[in-house]
């Protein structure tokens, strides 16, 4: 079964910076991962920290990340920034 995928406002506004960087293949690559199991090891996931602690990340490409969450009762994905958590 797959998993549902939703995206914060956030998120929905890095789409374009997403779009406009050329980084939008890679991010469909993820999303589909997440979609078909977001516990799978390849590639890395890290499980983050401090404000951002229950959230994991993956990369997008060196600079860039993937945030989610994974709401495990609901069997969804909420994907929370999809540019740098850094900024």
């Amino acid at each position: 079964m797959s998993w549902k995928i939703v995206f914060t406002k956030p998120a929905q506004k890095d789409a374009q910076k997403i779009k406009e960087a050329g980084l939008k293949p890679n991010v469909i690559e993820l999303i589909d991962i997440l979609k078909e199991n977001p516990y799978t090891s390849l590639p890395p996931f890290e499980k983050l920290v401090g404000d951002l602690a229950g959230a994991y990340s993956r990369r997008i490409n060196f600079r860039h990340r993937i945030v989610y969450q994974i709401l495990e009762e609901e069997h969804i994905v909420k994907v929370i920034r999809m540019w740098t958590h850094y900024e």
